[in-house]
C-alpha cells in the first residue's frame, strides 16, 4: 500500500553505512598518528633540556693552599680520567705543574 520506489534509508545509491567499528578504528588511528607526530617533536626538545646536554664552557679555577694539578682535576671533572685533564689543564695555561701558587687562576678547559 505505502511502497513506493525511493527508500529512504538508502538514498542516492549509496547503500554503505558508518559502521561503528570503523569509526572507532579511524579514531585509533589518527589517536596513534597524533601520537608519533607529538613524541618526534618532544624528542629533540627532551634532550635539550637534559643536563649532560648543555654546552661546557671552560671554567676559572682559583689554586688553593696544598693543591696539585691532579686535585684540581678530580675537583673539577670527576667523572673524567684526571691524566687528561691535567694535560688538558697544563696546555691551556702553560703552567708547570710543581709551580702552583695559592691565589693563581687556571683555566679548565671542556672535556
Amino acid at each position: 500500500m505505502f511502497e513506493s520506489g525511493l527508500d529512504t534509508e538508502h538514498v542516492f545509491g549509496q547503500h554503505t553505512s558508518m559502521v561503528r567499528t570503523r569509526v572507532r578504528r579511524r579514531r585509533t588511528t589518527l589517536s596513534a598518528a597524533a601520537l608519533v607526530v607529538v613524541s618526534v617533536l618532544l624528542g629533540p626538545v627532551g634532550h635539550a633540556f637534559h643536563a649532560d646536554a648543555a654546552p661546557r664552557f671552560p671554567r676559572t679555577v682559583v689554586v688553593r693552599p696544598g693543591d696539585t694539578l691532579w686535585s684540581i682535576a678530580g675537583r673539577t671533572e670527576p667523572q673524567a680520567d684526571p691524566r687528561a685533564v691535567v694535560e688538558a689543564i697544563t696546555a691551556a695555561n702553560d703552567v708547570d705543574p710543581e709551580a702552583l701558587v695559592p691565589g693563581q687562576r687556571l683555566v679548565v678547559p671542556a672535556p
